[in-house]
């Protein structure tokens, strides 16, 4: 997640998932912030503000926020209002001047602080900038791989409590049907997909759900349909 990505049409989903599963539970927020980048048109898709008529009614108070947000200061934290979390942490994953040789140990240093804020939730969300990736050992010296979420930490994260992963699909090969049932049998976890397709092709794994998330993850695709949102075993 980027500051310059607060307030697009990414979030309206991804916070109208969380505010449709989440009442009643200790929701935690793990940003996986990372500094922002101008090298593309990414976080430019906010012309669904101005389109009142087709957005509002699905979530009313997200709306009006987000579009506040985008009218004042886009960032992370300025996000967390419209949510009732318990915990976030938006440590950022800036691995600049740390030398490659060291970046392994300070991703775990990282990691381990990120999970000591979110121990007492029962539902977590992370929000890595590209998505899930392998743990292959030749990523992690790489500056860029603070943007993405290693099947080891998915797995941490995920452990003895319901995880919502964040993933921006891919051009992997047998296209997103095949990439989302690879990622959901990789992980290992019991789960679904929660799948947004309308501008850019979005994932949302949900792991480790009890029934009423699920009923509620359902409800919600059907609610917000029109966003071509849906469901995905």
């Amino acid at each position: 997640m980027q500051d310059r990505y607060a307030g697009d049409v990414g979030d309206f989903v991804k916070l109208g998932l969380l505010r449709a599963i989440s009442p009643g539970r200790r929701l935690g927020v793990a940003w996986y912030r990372f500094p922002d980048e101008g090298h593309n048109g990414d976080g430019r898709h906010i012309g669904y503000l101005d389109q009142r008529l087709d957005y509002e009614a699905l979530d009313l108070k997200l709306f009006y926020h987000l579009k506040d947000v985008v009218s004042r200061e886009r960032s992370i934290r300025s996000l967390l209002p419209v949510l009732d979390a318990t915990a976030s942490m938006d440590k950022s994953l800036d691995a600049t001047g740390v030398p490659a040789k060291a970046r392994r140990e300070w991703r775990e240093r990282w990691f381990s602080d990120v999970l000591e804020p979110l121990s007492g939730c029962n539902l977590v969300f992370a929000d890595p900038d590209n998505g899930i990736i392998d743990d292959q050992d030749r990523r992690k010296g790489s500056p860029k791989f603070g943007k993405q979420m290693p099947l080891s930490e998915v797995r941490a994260l995920a452990s003895g409590r319901c995880a919502v992963i964040y993933h921006h699909n891919t051009r992997r090969t047998g296209g997103h049907d095949a990439e989302v049932d690879y990622w959901l049998g990789e992980i290992g976890l019991p789960g679904f997909a929660v799948r947004a397709t309308r501008y850019s092709p979005r994932t949302f794994f949900v792991l480790n759900a009890d029934e009423e998330i699920e009923a509620r993850a359902k409800a919600f695709c059907a609610w917000w349909s029109g966003m071509k949102v849906r469901m995905h075993y």
